[in-house]
């Protein structure tokens, strides 16, 4: 039986085609294909692509370095944390498929991927949890299906607790 395309994710780099990206959401496509190599630079964000040649970007996600204010947590989770202001965290910034490559399961691809990372990095560089901030109310669902939950006063910023992240790869 002929099996499709192989992917792999790997750093953004000058050899993608991130022209050829659409994921039909504006911010997101021109973030990848404006933007992206310049928060590299000024170490801002990391992006990663998911691609099947080297040089396609059937999807992406970026990271980079957060704090989120103790008191904006759950309680739950607020109580199992160091009592600082700010706690570090891990912000997915952006995660996008192409439409081209939509329906094939990339999205949860590339999520996992980026928690699997941030887990790897946590052990070197501390972090409470992963932060995502939704670009609509499917966003939104989407990351809830994972484990992320809402967090009140912020709209549509979601947080997912280490320990969330940690069982998701036992």
């Amino acid at each position: 039986m002929p099996q499709g395309p192989q992917f792999w994710i790997e750093p953004l780099h000058s050899g993608h085609n991130r022209a050829g990206f659409s994921c039909a959401v504006d911010a997101l496509d021109l973030y990848l294909q404006r933007q992206a190599g310049q928060d590299f630079r000024k170490r801002a964000a990391v992006s990663f692509v998911l691609t099947p040649d080297g040089t396609t970007i059937a999807g992406y996600y970026t990271l980079s370095q957060f704090a989120v204010r103790l008191e904006s947590l759950p309680e739950a989770i607020a109580r199992k944390l160091p009592k600082y202001p700010l706690v570090p965290a891990t912000l997915i910034g952006r995660l996008a498929v192409s439409t081209a490559f939509r329906g094939q399961g990339h999205g949860e691809t590339l999520l996992m991927d980026a928690l699997f990372r941030i887990l790897q990095h946590a052990k070197e560089i501390a972090s409470a949890g992963a932060i995502v901030e939704a670009i609509d109310a499917s966003a939104v669902a989407f990351y809830k299906k994972y484990g992320f939950i809402e967090l009140p006063g912020v709209y549509r910023r979601l947080f997912m607790p280490m320990g969330t992240i940690e069982a998701l790869f036992r």
